[in-house]
């Protein structure tokens, strides 16, 4: 049977090759991470490996496409040969959804989406398959996480965050989803768990997922360093200028804080690694923070960096003074409010530059996933 296989393979041009479609029980539980792990990882097992995220919400433009951030961070990492809008054939923009209801969206969506995963899975060993959120997600434009997974005839991996009741049952609501498609879940990877319970959810999600009949490939504790925002993260997200510190902006930070207060209450909530948010008419609150920064207050704090707000340019001497430290200072347009709003709800996403997170996701899924399991269940 195995040579009549290879027969017809090699006289048609056939050749079959896995698929695994990258879903989630929420959003921003860690998909781009695990896809990044499992394909520097599985490269040891596969020797082309191809990746397409066919449904994008967050989007760049590169040579006139309209692409998903995450098909960049995977174009660059492992520097695929096949296009970059193959990677990434459908970018959901604002308002797509409307004009699809409205009639007026495009109709050849799944025929487009097709299309771009046979270029991609071309001459490929296994194909990593990117969703976008839960497994309805796309539902409103029949684009949904099952019905992709369906469409590209694959199999699927779901990723849960950390916790026992209700990560499983979260998981069994997306599962239902995924058997009415027809599509099977091989296994969950229940990532984002903290270090202090690894042992118990461990524990007691695969005894809980057992009786479920669902087999568990792995469970990953909390890393920090991969949610942890820097400066950078910050200027990028918010399209804010550079006053000075532009060497500085990949500085981590760990805790926001709004300088609306009197400067001498202020003092007293600056830790390490703090980023502070400012209006930039307040001279004596910013001379505070230099003051900090340099040691040249009480106690000494390493200050990660100023957002100024209201999109206005400081005294001179103010900005002499900031660029001689070596903190990273970003300026907004935005009032202080909004500014605040904003970095309080920004998602913190891997980037090509972030070498460091690179290397720590992949070592993450090489340590806490079961790579032969994955491998067998395909």
């Amino acid at each position: 049977m195995k040579s009549y296989i290879e027969t017809w393979e090699k006289i048609f041009g056939l050749k079959r090759f896995k698929r695994v479609f990258v879903a989630a029980t929420r959003q921003n539980v860690g998909k781009t991470t695990v896809s990044l792990g499992l394909i520097a990882t599985l490269s040891d097992r596969f020797r082309k490996i191809g990746f397409i995220k066919p449904v994008g919400q967050r989007y760049l433009v590169e040579d006139g496409y309209k692409v998903d951030e995450d098909s960049v961070l995977m174009e660059h990492i492992f520097k695929f040969k096949f296009p970059l809008h193959d990677m990434s054939p459908v970018a959901v923009e604002k308002g797509y959804t409307e004009k699809f209801l409205d009639g007026k969206g495009s109709i050849d969506t799944a025929y487009t989406i097709k299309e771009s995963f046979n270029r991609v899975a071309e001459d490929k060993d296994l194909v990593i398959i990117e969703g976008t959120g839960h497994a309805g997600v796309g539902s409103v434009f029949d684009l949904s996480n099952a019905t992709v997974a369906k469409m590209l005839d694959s199999k699927a991996i779901l990723i849960s965050p950390g916790g026992i009741g209700n990560p499983i049952d979260e998981i069994m609501l997306n599962k239902a989803v995924f058997d009415q498609k027809g599509v099977k879940i091989i296994g969950v990877i229940v990532n984002k768990v903290l270090p202090k319970k690894y042992d118990k959810i461990s524990r007691y999600v695969r005894i809980g997922l057992k009786r479920m009949g669902i087999p568990v490939l792995g469970v990953i504790p909390y890393i920090e360093g991969l949610d942890v925002p820097t400066m950078r993260d910050f200027r990028e997200e918010l399209d804010m200028h550079i006053l000075s510190g532009e060497e500085f902006l990949d500085r981590q930070t760990k805790k926001v804080l709004v300088g609306a207060m009197e400067v001498k209450e202020a003092a007293r909530y600056i830790e390490d690694d703090s980023i502070i948010i400012t209006p930039a008419n307040r001279s004596d609150f910013i001379n505070l923070l230099i003051k900090i920064h340099t040691g040249r207050f009480i106690e000494k704090k390493r200050i990660a960096g100023i957002v100024l707000s209201g999109g206005r340019v400081p005294k001179r001497r103010i900005c002499n003074a900031l660029a001689r430290t070596d903190m990273a200072v970003l300026m907004s347009r935005l009032n202080t409010y909004e500014v605040a709003s904003k970095i309080h709800d920004l998602t913190v996403k891997i980037k090509s530059k972030d070498t460091r997170k690179v290397k720590i996701a992949i070592d993450m899924v090489r340590r806490y996933v079961d790579i032969e399991q994955v491998i067998r269940s395909l």
